[in-house]
């Protein structure tokens, strides 16, 4: 087998098995948390007798590894089981708001990805000039608060003070996009202010790193324009790990939002997965964090692939 597909196969393969042991972590995790589903929702009047009837139709009463098969074939099939707090399928509480964090995600990336790379081509540009080192100081210092501190920051000074918009991002089935895009651009804003700053270095290292390659000198002396340089000659060349580390903070955006959510009351998948540990519904909690580290893990398994697809010394072996 050629090296490129053979490598490819060997990261998918990874990917999978990956997510494999991560959901054995994830189902022996929650069944270690202290304290009793069928109690939980009976509440400490019940009686020992009505616990164990319970128990038993919801299955508690056999052998957790025999209901981890049970609970993966379901998952495998799209059913991740029953909601006990809310009587509903998990596949449909996760699928009403996976849409959402979605959005947001794909919002916050519309946001950064072209901010981050043109700030980033500029800094390579004017290489130590005070651009370079302002655009820096900004993007490491938005990156060194973590999400909530920014999130409130925001609220604060444009939503509290200003009211330019509004502190809750509160969105249903009936919202049109563009009062969508209005009411999540401050938990979007949050999101690219924490990712910019690693996507912002990562294009200017690279595009840095190939300035001083002999095609590069050559070109300069042609006389063509350092704008031209960098974008017809530089650039192609460093979209390689600039679309990698891309691909590692969109997996950060879709996984990373359960904060954001929270803070601003978004109704995603991070606030169903706050939302149902509260009130212990364990098979909702499952089938969220599982969701989560499907996405991680096939979007870092996305990069790795992109990575290989793209390396020269695969592409054009001696």
């Amino acid at each position: 087998m050629a090296p490129i597909p053979k490598l490819i196969l060997k990261r998918c393969s990874t990917g999978l098995l990956t997510l494999f042991l991560v959901s054995i972590i994830i189902f022996f995790a929650i069944e270690l948390l202290p304290g009793d589903a069928a109690q939980q929702l009976l509440g400490q009047s019940a009686t020992p007798e009505t616990l164990a009837a319970l128990r038993e139709q919801l299955g508690l009463n056999q052998p957790v590894v025999l209901r981890y098969v049970q609970w993966l074939g379901g998952v495998t099939t799209g059913d991740f089981g029953m909601s006990l707090a809310n009587k509903r399928p998990v596949g449909e509480l996760i699928a009403g708001r996976l849409g959402n964090t979605l959005f947001l995600a794909a919002y916050a990336a519309a946001l950064a990805i072209p901010l981050s790379l043109t700030l980033g081509l500029l800094a390579a540009l004017w290489r130590n000039s005070l651009f370079d080192r302002l655009s820096s100081l900004l993007t490491l210092t938005s990156i060194s608060f973590p999400e909530f501190f920014v999130a409130y920051i925001l609220i604060l000074f444009l939503a509290v003070r200003t009211s330019l918009f509004p502190s809750l991002a509160t969105v249903d089935a009936t919202t049109s996009l563009v009062e969508r895009l209005y009411i999540c651009f401050l938990p979007a804003v949050t999101l690219t202010l924490v990712i910019a700053a690693h996507m912002m270095r990562m294009t200017r290292a690279a595009i840095i790193n190939l300035l001083a390659s002999p095609y590069i000198e050559t070109a300069r002396l042609k006389g063509q324009s350092p704008f031209k340089v960098i974008t017809r000659h530089a650039l192609p060349n460093a979209l390689a790990p600039i679309v990698t580390v891309v691909t590692l903070n969109l997996a950060y955006l879709v996984t990373g939002v359960l904060v954001v959510e929270v803070v601003f009351v978004y109704p995603g998948l991070g606030q169903l997965l706050v939302d149902s540990a509260a009130k212990r519904d364990l098979a909702v909690v499952q089938g969220c964090c599982l969701i989560f580290a499907a996405i991680y893990i096939f979007l870092n398994m996305f990069a790795d692939i992109i990575a290989i697809a793209t390396n020269p010394r695969l592409l054009h072996p001696r």
